[in-house]
């Protein structure tokens, strides 16, 4: 597109907004970057110098009188006053990610899911890399790094990975050509309101496809189980045994096997499939990992990816940070960081990860999930639940009333105002041989910039006061 004629608005302006707003400069068009932030609190830096206009602190919808295309960033939610008035003006809506699929010169493999898209998303990119690490790949999207920077060095013939979120998603008009749902349960129903609406945004990676195009999806999630259906091909996974001619499975002796008969490897064209490796050789934790690896497996297996190359990663892949990651270890107490677990089903699958007493750190800012379920499970697997942040209580009345259900093992908890006092309170609490995990349950809205944040400040907070007393036990 011949942007020099181009005024475009930009609402955020944080990683996504001000990453847009750079390529769209750098290609001519006049931008002005509004965000409800005042400028101190906004890291602008990287726009310093450029012929950017800014519009802070509110979204005037005079801003359209001067505006060919509006772009929201991620966090803007589209039922913004600005946006519905853009949309009765007719002006277009699009984001960084839509942009970018637009003018990517070589296929892109699109990732979405409610949980595992990133450690997927990582995974195929690693795996890619193995398998001929001469040719460029490029990683990023919702992931961390918005591939609209990229976007003027990638070359026909390069591969590239894009993480999407359903926020993304909900404004795009073109799908990638090989998209991968990892599974779909309810989420950020406070952004889009119905589960049905959030299940709109997501499939909205497949409905643009082509018949040459390729659709990767879990056979064990009911949802994306009935996303098949005519137009790209679909290749499925599993973690309960093989789910279609062609996929990915784990079989029954435990091993993790691929096959496609459409590929050029006779390997992958095996009846059988073939082996990628054994699950005990997978160093990630828990069922959801292995399932995040025959997705990235099926995805490889379509971009050409040899079966040694996937092997090389799914044995040797330690994981993405705050993601059950381990960060401390000390007389016989290990602690968790999994700050990624902003929904109640993520912090279920981090439980069953660990046979130990496992001591919980759960709390953040809901997102209007239920919460039954992951209420039973606290009351099951853990010796102690500690809340933190604004919805410590809601949870509390969750785990109140499955407990009078008669639900649950003997587990307490306990209500703190911050995560930093749930530290402290959980080491107190801590015996050799416990596990302490944090696995909020909730966004970190309420006290932290983002999930990493958040996990950031915990490892921090669980060294400080594992140093002291460690100085302690050392002055004695």
């Amino acid at each position: 597109m011949d942007w020099s004629t181009r005024r475009v608005v930009i609402l955020g302006g944080a990683r996504q907004g001000t990453a847009l707003a750079r390529y769209l400069v750098a290609h001519g068009a006049q931008v002005t970057l509004s965000d409800l932030k005042p400028a101190h609190e906004l890291d602008l830096q990287p726009l310093a110098g450029l012929p950017v206009r800014f519009v802070l602190g509110e979204h005037p919808l005079s801003l359209l009188d001067a505006c060919d295309l509006l772009c929201l960033s991620g966090g803007v939610p589209t039922d913004l006053p600005i946006v519905q008035e853009a949309r009765r003006r007719g002006i277009p809506l699009s984001n960084d990610a839509g942009l970018f699929l637009d003018a990517c010169p070589t296929p892109v493999i699109g990732i979405t899911g409610s949980a595992g898209k990133t450690t997927t998303t990582t995974l195929v990119g690693e795996m890619l890399k193995a398998d001929d690490p001469g040719r460029a790949v490029w990683v990023g999207g919702n992931i961390g790094n918005p591939l609209i920077s990229d976007l003027d060095r990638i070359q026909p013939g390069d591969r590239v990975v894009m993480e999407l979120s359903s926020f993304q998603l909900e404004l795009m008009n073109r799908s990638p050509h090989i998209a991968c749902i990892t599974n779909i349960t309810p989420n950020h129903l406070d952004r889009h309101g119905t589960l049905e609406a959030y299940i709109a945004a997501k499939r909205r990676i497949l409905d643009f496809q082509s018949p040459d195009d390729w659709r990767v999806l879990s056979a064990d999630n009911s949802i994306t189980a009935a996303l098949g259906g005519e137009g790209a091909s679909t290749l499925w996974f599993s973690t309960r045994g093989r789910p279609a001619e062609d996929g990915a499975w784990l079989d029954e002796a435990g091993n993790l096997r691929v096959r496609l008969s459409r590929a050029s490897s006779p390997e992958l064209q095996a009846a059988e499939g073939a082996v990628i490796c054994h699950r005990r050789e997978v160093l990630l934790m828990g069922d959801h990992n292995i399932a995040n690896i025959l997705a990235a497996a099926a995805i490889c297996a379509i971009a050409g990816a040899s079966v040694d190359a996937m092997r090389r990663v799914a044995t040797t892949f330690r994981g993405v940070p705050h993601r059950l990651q381990l960060v401390a270890e000390q007389d016989g107490v290990r602690w968790y960081d999994d700050s990624i677990a902003t929904a109640p089903e993520r912090l279920v699958a981090a439980l069953k990860c660990f046979d130990q007493p496992v001591i919980l750190l759960c709390g953040g800012r809901d997102k209007h999930l239920p919460w039954e379920e992951a209420a039973r499970a606290m009351l099951e697997r853990c010796k102690a639940i500690i809340l933190f942040g604004e919805m410590g209580p809601l949870v509390a009345e969750h785990l109140t009333h499955q407990r009078g259900a008669g639900n649950g093992a003997p587990a307490q908890w306990v209500i703190v105002p911050d995560l930093r006092t749930a530290v402290r309170k959980a080491h107190r609490l801590a015996q050799p041989g416990d596990v302490v995990l944090l696995s909020p349950g909730g966004t970190s809205y309420d006290a932290f910039k983002d999930f990493a944040e958040r996990g950031e400040r915990f490892r921090e907070w669980v060294n400080e006061i594992l140093t002291a007393a460690q100085g302690g036990a050392h002055d004695r």
